[in-house]
């Protein structure tokens, strides 16, 4: 009994130096707390050098800037309009007959006055022929009957021949004479529908595609031969609301009227200026406008007939605006502003109330005057109210970045 005791006690004595040594909390504790002093002061350590550091101070901004200038610029109106030709001809026969000639290239560029189109002209010099040979017989009546009645007058005081006769030999001059003109005038009409046998370019301009070929059948004044249109100068058709009409006619009245004409394509700068020499008759009860035509020199052919142009009517000229360019402008809830830069080199942020545009420039109403110095880039990391630091190249547009990219890298060297 008593060796069964002694062997219980040694196994739970082994029992518990194995459980000591599988969980020794006493001792992790003891190292636990020898440890906390030395971590307050690492921690204390790393927070005051955290404090003398203190936070990154970032540069000024990089801005280009530019002055506001004082301008005399027109004021205007934008519109859309439509290229039409300066003359426009639908060439038809005067005579009929077939076509024998043709003397020109679809899309040629015609002289007025050159030969086009040749219509058989025999049947024409023929009836010519006819009314010369019939002037000819009625000329040679008229000799006779005036020789007759020279004859007959020389005889009337001496009662030789009676009165009658007299009278009858004076008609007879005065029939043929009637003849002779009848004659002569069949003979031009003969001539000019022989000449109408050549058909030539009644204006300078630009043929169309033909529209009969040789030995086609023409009907005098029915059938369609070509299409020619001057399109140097070329005229540009717009319209103008009803509001603007008044000031529009004190304008053209005084032939001040211009209209720079471009196309959508060409750069707003690429403009022809021309006159304004057409206002029409009444306004269109449709649309509330009213049609005008500029004249548009066009000696390269630049405009074409048909074509949308882009038409900016000049009304006035203002005298003395403030000017900045349209890159300087910013919007935002309340409205346009820009930065301008004080003497201080301190950006204020300025409302402003933008006119017309003129080319890359803004007019500015109010809220900028001429000689201040406007922000033209590097507006996004501006503070109103900051420093910036005006450069004469292209501003830094990323400066957070780099400052960000600084204080990591400080914070590495550190650590």
């Amino acid at each position: 009994m008593g060796h069964v005791n002694r062997t219980d006690h040694r196994k739970l004595g082994e029992r518990t130096a194995m459980d000591a040594r599988r969980n020794p909390r006493p001792n992790r504790g003891a190292f636990g707390l020898l440890l906390l002093p030395f971590v307050v002061v690492c921690v204390s350590c790393g927070r005051s050098q955290v404090q003398a550091q203190g936070p990154a101070t970032l540069p000024p901004p990089l801005v280009t800037v530019v002055e506001a200038k004082v301008q005399d610029v027109p004021r205007y109106l934008d519109e859309i309009g439509r290229n039409i030709a300066f003359e426009s001809v639908s060439v038809t026969p005067q005579v009929g007959g077939p076509i024998v000639e043709r003397h020109f290239q679809d899309g040629e560029n015609l002289k007025k006055g050159q030969l086009i189109f040749v219509i058989d002209p025999r049947p024409y010099k023929a009836q010519l022929d006819s009314a010369r040979a019939n002037l000819a017989q009625a000329e040679a009546s008229l000799e006779l009957a005036k020789v007759q009645f020279a004859r007959d007058q020389e005889l009337v005081g001496t009662r030789a021949i009676s009165k009658q006769d007299y009278d009858t030999k004076k008609s007879t001059v005065d029939v043929n004479q009637a003849q002779v003109e009848a004659a002569k005038a069949a003979i031009e009409t003969a001539q000019i529908n022989l000449d109408y046998c050549y058909i030539h370019s009644p204006i300078d301009g630009r043929a169309g595609a033909r529209l009969v070929d040789v030995g086609n059948v023409v009907q005098a004044n029915n059938t369609s031969l070509l299409s020619i249109q001057r399109i140097d100068p070329i005229y540009a058709t717009f319209t103008v609301t009803e509001h603007d009409l008044a000031e529009v006619q004190k304008k053209m009245s005084r032939g001040m009227l211009k209209a720079q004409v471009r196309l959508p394509a060409d750069a707003e700068n690429a403009g022809r200026s021309g006159n304004v020499e057409f206002l029409d008759n009444a306004v269109q009860n449709a649309t509330g406008t009213v049609n005008l035509r500029a004249t548009i020199p066009n000696a390269d052919r630049h405009f074409w007939p048909g074509q949308f142009v882009n038409v900016r009517l000049v009304l006035d000229m203002e005298k003395g605006t403030v000017l900045v360019p349209s890159q300087a402008t910013q919007i935002s809830q309340q409205g346009p502003f820009v930065f301008v830069v004080k003497s201080d080199d301190t950006a204020e942020l300025r409302p402003v109330t933008l006119g017309q545009r003129q080319r890359d420039d803004v007019v500015i109403t109010s809220g900028v005057v001429a000689g201040e110095r406007v922000v033209l880039a590097g507006q996004l990391l501006i503070r109103p109210g900051g420093k910036v630091h005006v450069g004469s190249g292209a501003p830094v547009t990323a400066p957070a970045a780099d400052g960000a990219d600084k204080q990591d890298s400080t914070r590495r060297n550190a650590s």
